[in-house]
């Protein structure tokens, strides 16, 4: 049996809104008909979806609260395969997000984490589910930073993804950066280009990989053996409705592809396939191509490129 991914993460019920244009203009009321919808979503429910659509097995750690949201949120991770034995109601409510969307597929987010980051996940519960793990994504949130260094310490993988950051000694995210070997981020925030930047994320932070999501213009893959860098061009693979979830994809099916094959390269190539086509809908946490819907279609865009 193949060894399981543990992904540690938030979980929330989200909430998205259709509006005409960035920026907003005010009006008193609004009937954007079918324009509004709520799911369950999140980074970690994100990529524990997507993992466990890939067909990966996964060891899912998260916390949610004591309400009809933690109800509903037992009731989807039923529905969509994922293993819940981990997934503590811990908070008294549970965390929400709101994004708006346009037409072009820019968002918004407004996420409200409730208390979860003052919450402290039982480690004995960490330490039973690491045990047959090879990767541990960790997702930048503070109830994973206490399983960086013990993750370390079992010789796992530990992958992270720091998002939009902007600063190399980032305070809230270096703990994360540190214990990367598997280290992804947006380049929306970034104050150098992505190669300058990476340049110095290797002088700095140990990773041996690092990803930089660059929205319409793909990816960039950096490899420290060699200092090997590439771009990853974008690929069309359906019309978009919202970006949201998108590096959480890429994310996530690198990770699965990586695991599969230790290769890289063709990992990332298959993951921009796989964001792409999950920004042709709305909600963060659906659109997920599975394994051989995911070979096939990435099989057929790199065969025309």
């Amino acid at each position: 049996m193949k060894n399981a991914i543990l992904v540690s993460g938030l979980i929330n019920i989200e909430t998205t809104l259709r509006i005409p244009a960035f920026p907003l203009e005010y009006f008193p009321v609004t009937y954007p008909f079918f324009g509004i919808s709520s799911s369950v979503s999140g980074v970690g429910y994100n990529i524990a979806k997507a993992l466990t659509v890939l067909g990966e097995n996964v060891h899912f750690l998260s916390l949610i609260g004591n309400d009809i949201a933690a109800q509903q949120v037992r009731t989807k991770l039923l529905e969509d395969n994922i293993p819940w034995k981990f997934v503590l109601s811990q908070l008294d409510q549970t965390a929400q997000s709101v994004i708006l969307y346009d037409d072009n597929g820019r968002r918004q987010i407004h996420t409200d984490l409730k208390d979860i980051q003052e919450q402290v996940y039982p480690l004995e519960l960490f330490e039973q589910a690491l045990s047959d793990v090879q990767i541990c994504a960790l997702c930048n949130i503070n109830f994973s930073r206490p399983f960086l260094q013990r993750a370390t310490r079992a010789g796992k993988l530990v992958a992270t993804d720091v998002h939009a950051i902007s600063e190399l000694e980032d305070e809230y995210n270096r703990d994360f950066m540190q214990a990367a070997n598997i280290l992804f981020m947006s380049d929306d925030k970034l104050p150098d280009p992505a190669e300058t930047w990476v340049q110095k994320v290797w002088n700095r932070y140990p990773a041996e990989i690092v990803v930089v999501g660059c929205g319409k213009q793909g990816a960039l893959l950096a490899l420290r053996e060699g200092r090997q860098m590439e771009r990853i061009p974008a690929v069309v693979t359906r019309p978009i409705v919202n970006t949201i979830g998108a590096g959480d994809a890429l994310f996530s099916c690198f990770l699965h592809c990586y695991q599969q094959s230790a290769d890289a390269y063709t990992a990332l190539r298959k993951a921009v396939v796989f964001a792409s086509y999950k920004i042709g809908v709305t909600s963060a946490a659906d659109g997920f191509l599975n394994a051989k819907e995911l070979e096939k279609l990435a099989t057929e865009i790199y065969t025309l490129h």
